[in-house]
């Protein structure tokens, strides 16, 4: 099993307030987000298999990103994910907030265990959903990681 960093290109089909856990309701706006994680254990934590869970609509909601993925209006139309023993989870999401397009709509979502003060590990953008995935390959290949491109 892989251990590794990924990023969820995602699509909001329609403006909504949703409720992330205890974050609380948040207004999510129609357009495309980047979701940057990773999975550096073994076998249920490895990264295989956090993908898999992502993509499965019979999970019980625990992450933030958990909440967002269980709206209708809410896809994943990309995974970009590299393997990677090192946590390279803050670096890329930090890469991706300096992007003049991103936008955190939400403080600390998916960063709430995060150690390097990242805002967090959501961000909004207002590009196309292929100028948004050519970014971050882009981005992964600045840290140094060569992705996979996985469309839905």
């Amino acid at each position: 099993m892989t251990q590794g960093v990924y990023a969820l290109i995602i699509e909001n089909r329609k403006e909504e307030n949703l409720q992330i856990g205890k974050l609380g309701t948040f207004l999510f706006p129609k357009g495309y987000y980047v979701y940057i994680g990773s999975a550096l254990g073994s076998t249920s934590t490895s990264l295989e298999h956090r993908l898999k869970r992502h993509l499965s609509s019979l999970k019980k909601l625990f992450w933030h990103i958990d909440y967002l993925l269980n709206s209708e209006n809410i896809k994943i139309i990309s995974i970009l994910s590299a393997p990677t023993p090192d946590r390279k989870e803050c670096e890329l999401a930090s890469a991706i907030s300096r992007q003049k397009n991103a936008e955190i709509l939400i403080s600390h979502f998916g960063a709430s265990d995060c150690q390097a003060n990242c805002g967090a590990h959501l961000f909004y953008f207002t590009l196309e959903s292929n100028e948004l995935i050519k970014m971050v390959k882009s981005l992964f290949s600045k840290i140094n990681l060569n992705p996979v491109i996985q469309p839905q």
